[in-house]
């Protein structure tokens, strides 16, 4: 039996909404000779399935084992067919490709006037919407036929279409190197999180130096500057400077408001700008702001004319979720975000083939913390457990590190420390092997490596030195990172002040409201 994540035609099969299913159907049915299709009733079979089984699809006797690799490989190649007929799926990007094919095909035929006509219009269209290799690939097409077909109605046409393919030659050339060091930045961040000492930054910012464009402002357009704004945001993220990931994301979003039908044609690009404003305003603690963005992406998202589809409807669920989170955080208001732990869970398990393992344990880790600071301590554990039990997570060494920190502290208050030291142990070992033992941590470990040998009455004389000794990386450049995962210092002042920590917290943020 193979799982149904291993198998991309059950996957797919199991993705598509009902109406899709129905006009699936409809598109096998449209020739009566289709209707008993072997295709048609191995999709019946596998939508009845719950999970992928070989032996049942074999047992029905539908296909033949050595004819069932081709028989999947034609019901797939048929469901995309169907797919890209749905009018939902029919975006500019889409249609301009479609005029292509009809372009090449009456180009194949000999018929020259009319395919130069259509591809005339496809190219308006693919520059007006940003669509600039689809209009690359256009011209290059109309050099192909005006050098066996010439119009004479255009004078100089070949220096205009000369003209043409090298300036969106230029275009597309900036844009790539854009794209490629914003997604290199990208995976840095994902693979070890933010820089940890000045070898580090030294090394992003030469990376970065060296791998950034010449470019002139004022011939970029939309997708230029939107790659280029990304490739300063993931600088900006992985350096520690959360004020030029304001800067930065506030450009994107602003783009998108100035370029209004770009929202419409690239929806992915208008959540993640809007999920990196928001995370950045959270790191500048401006509430404020937070609230304000993050409703007018909630109305937005929520409006009739936003695009809705599978990968649409996930990454909203993900990042109007996360930043809601993250708003409780803000304001302190922990026991008023318990109700998003249902919301998220039922998310998570219906979005499941779309979000990756990353994002679900940001979640758990955003979730335990919730637990944490309502004093909730066996909970947070029990979250925390679901990251550090996690051995396929190759990504986000810092967010594995801070979980079994964070582990630590809650089993002390849990009063669960009869394994603590094994704990210790395992985690410190973890921490040097991932090499991100930095002061905040060993402070932290250090603490509690030595409270079995702290008489009650001197307990708070040492939350005190704790507290003390953390307080002066608050603003350190590399080690104020510890902070953004777990407000460690709102926790010491509870125990110094006697006081629940959301309500320290919640204080702090009333004295932060802007």
């Amino acid at each position: 039996m193979t799982t149904a994540h291993k198998d991309a035609l059950f996957v797919l099969v199991k993705s598509l909404s009902k109406s899709e299913k129905r006009q699936f159907k409809l598109y096998v049915g449209r020739l009566g000779v289709n209707t008993d299709a072997k295709f048609l009733a191995l999709f019946n079979l596998l939508d009845k399935m719950k999970d992928y089984d070989e032996k049942a699809i074999l047992d029905s006797g539908i296909v033949k084992k050595t004819q069932l690799s081709n028989l999947k490989a034609h019901l797939y190649k048929q469901i995309l067919v169907s797919l890209r007929l749905n009018p939902v799926n029919q975006n500019i990007r889409v249609q301009i490709r479609e005029q292509l094919d009809f372009a090449t095909i009456l180009y194949q035929k000999g018929l020259y006037k009319q395919s130069l006509k259509i591809l005339d219009k496809a190219k308006s269209t693919a520059i007006d919407n940003e669509e600039k290799n689809i209009a690359y690939e256009i011209v290059e097409l109309e050099k192909i036929i005006e050098t066996q077909y010439i119009t004479r109605s255009i004078p100089d046409r070949a220096d205009e279409l000369a003209m043409q393919a090298k300036k969106l030659s230029e275009q597309n050339v900036i844009t790539s190197k854009l794209s490629n060091l914003s997604l290199q930045l990208y995976g840095m961040m994902l693979k070890v999180g933010y820089v940890k000492s000045d070898e580090e930054i030294k090394n992003v910012k030469k990376y970065f130096d060296e791998h950034l464009p010449e470019y002139n402002m004022e011939d970029l357009g939309f997708r230029e500057k939107l790659w280029l704004y990304k490739a300063h945001l993931w600088y900006s993220f992985l350096t520690q400077d959360f004020l030029s990931c304001y800067k930065y994301s506030s450009k994107w979003v602003d783009l998108f408001y100035e370029h209004k039908e770009m929202i419409y044609l690239n929806p992915v690009f208008f959540l993640k700008g809007n999920h990196y404003l928001l995370e950045s305003l959270f790191y500048v603690k401006y509430s404020s702001q937070f609230k304000e963005t993050l409703e007018k992406l909630e109305a937005m998202v929520n409006s009739e004319e936003f695009p809705k589809n599978d990968n649409i409807s996930s990454l909203a669920f993900l990042y109007i979720n996360s930043n809601k989170l993250n708003l409780h955080f803000m304001e302190g208001t922990f026991e008023k975000g318990l109700y998003l732990v249902k919301i998220i869970e039922y998310g998570i398990n219906k979005h499941k083939e779309r979000i990756d393992e990353h994002h679900v344990m940001v979640f758990y880790y955003k979730i335990a913390c919730l637990y944490f600071s309502m004093g909730d301590n066996k909970t947070c554990i029990q979250y925390l457990k679901k990251i550090i039990n996690n051995k396929n997570l190759k990504m986000r060494e810092d967010l594995m590190c801070f979980a079994r920190v964070l582990s630590l502290v809650a089993h002390y208050e849990a009063g669960m420390d009869y394994h603590l030291e094994v704990q210790l142990k395992s985690t410190y070992k973890f921490l040097l092997k991932m090499n991100d033992l930095h002061a905040v941590q060993k402070e932290m470990i250090k603490f509690l490596r030595n409270l079995g040998n702290i008489y009650p009455h001197e307990l708070k004389d040492e939350f005190q030195k704790l507290y003390n000794e953390l307080k002066k990386y608050e603003d350190h450049p590399f080690e104020k990172r510890a902070f953004l995962y777990l407000d460690i210092l709102s926790w010491l002042e509870s125990h110094l002040e006697n006081r629940p920590v959301a309500q320290i917290i919640r204080e702090k943020a009333l004295t932060l409201t802007r």
